[in-house]
């Protein structure tokens, strides 16, 4: 489970023919458009067009009325097709439209321990991630409840235009908000440029969360899941908080069950019904999604906790889905049947997580409606953000939870962080 760019893969390149003419007729006119090539047969760079010449064009065409219904149809014809093959390489899907998520090419060995060296308080880890990905956003969290951030360093990757990971030179003001920034380790411009790194090399898909061996130059693992448990238990010796135990022997197996519900219907599921590319498919994971979230809700209203009275790995997947959910999710991915805010015991279990010291600090707004409404071409073409929803402000998230009567621990008792 991880994000590239896009939070998926990069769009292909089509390229363009000497050969290649573009023709729009009008009622008394037909324009032929061919674009200027080199000798070597490579697109020159168009000017861009300005609206005041597109508007005189226009009205000389067709006048004050609407364009012709031929024009329409050969435009919305273009960019079904264009809609199509930009999907089809943004979201690889199955023979009914179905969105078909890759599977992690990284994956932690058994024995991690062998994987990498200490050096005082520090590992020779290096954590990659991007705001906008809530896979990525799970490793922050655990790394932030254990304590691990002076022995995992890590470097925020922004989502660049062309569809890859790529890091900026924007200064940090504030520490105790993430934000993207440079490769702090490798001095990469580019999150494949880092896989590139490796004695073997890479040509795959360059993925966040990424745990990196400074020394060794390797990847130690791109998968998600893997690299929290790791951050849990693996690395208690570096931890400030070595007995938070986020999943505990008694409730595994517990774990496991919420996970095999969880990922399929609502983590995935939101992006099943965003880059569904058919009716069949989108109505099949809307559908997934909704009674899964109907059924939690209720599950909630008795159990503080998805395992009972304290945060475990659960807690913390379904969580960086439900903060993006109202945000980008509702609106950009057609998760449109209910908000978030409408499920009085799924917002309150997300609003008290939230306020868990550290958690908060994890959660970039505007970095992750950034990362999907301005990069996601193919779902907003306009590449327009909208405001972000009252519900999903630091003050509504902060307000009380009330949850702490669910449990039968002492809120005194428990101890997330220190």
């Amino acid at each position: 489970m991880y994000c590239t760019s896009l939070l998926c893969s990069h769009f292909p390149t089509i390229p363009a023919t000497a050969s290649t003419t573009i023709a729009v007729r009008s009622k008394h006119k037909k324009f032929h458009f061919r674009p200027k090539m080199s000798l070597n047969n490579t697109p020159q760079p168009v000017p861009p067009i300005s609206k005041d010449l597109l508007a005189a064009v226009t009205k000389l065409l067709w006048g004050p009325s609407l364009p012709p219904g031929l024009l329409i149809s050969a435009v919305r014809t273009a960019w079904n097709s264009t809609w199509q093959v930009m999907m089809s390489q943004l979201a690889p899907s199955d023979s009914s439209g179905g969105y078909s998520r890759p599977a992690s090419k990284f994956r932690l060995d058994r024995n991690p321990n062998s994987q990498y060296h200490s050096r005082q308080n520090q590992t020779t880890l290096h954590l990659y991630v991007g705001l906008p990905c809530p896979w990525a956003h799970r490793t922050l969290i655990v790394r932030a409840l254990k304590g691990l951030e002076d022995a995992i360093p890590v470097s925020v990757a922004a989502p660049g235009q062309d569809g890859s990971w790529e890091f900026q030179n924007t200064r940090n003001t504030d520490k105790d908000t993430l934000v993207p920034g440079k490769d702090n380790v490798n001095g990469c411009r580019t999150l494949k440029e880092v896989y590139g790194l490796r004695k073997a090399g890479y040509n795959g898909r360059a993925t966040v969360p990424m745990l990196w061996d400074t020394e060794r130059k390797e990847v130690v693992c791109n998968e998600s899941y893997d690299i929290i448990e790791f951050f849990n238990s693996g690395l208690n010796g570096f931890a400030r908080n070595p007995d938070l135990d986020l999943s505990p022997n008694s409730v595994k197996g517990k774990i496991e069950e919420w996970n095999q519900v969880i990922y399929p219907n609502i983590n995935n599921g939101v992006y099943r019904c965003g880059f569904a590319q058919s009716q069949e498919a989108y109505d099949r994971a809307v559908n997934d999604l909704f009674s899964t979230l109907d059924m939690v809700d209720n599950y909630l209203s008795t159990s503080r906790y998805l395992c009972g009275d304290t945060i475990t790995h659960a807690d913390i997947c379904l969580f960086t889905t439900l903060i993006r959910f109202d945000l980008v999710y509702n609106i950009l991915f057609k998760c449109t049947k209910r908000k978030l805010v409408e499920y009085s015991n799924l917002h309150g279990y997300m609003r008290e997580i939230y306020q868990i010291p550290k958690v908060a600090e994890t959660c970039n707004f505007s970095a992750i409606m950034d990362g999907y409404y301005k990069i996601l071409f193919p779902l907003n073409p306009g590449s327009i953000r909208p405001v972000i929803p009252s519900g999903c402000e630091h003050e509504a998230l902060s307000a009380p939870h009330n949850r702490e009567s669910l449990s039968c621990i002492d809120k005194t008792e428990q101890v997330y962080v220190s």
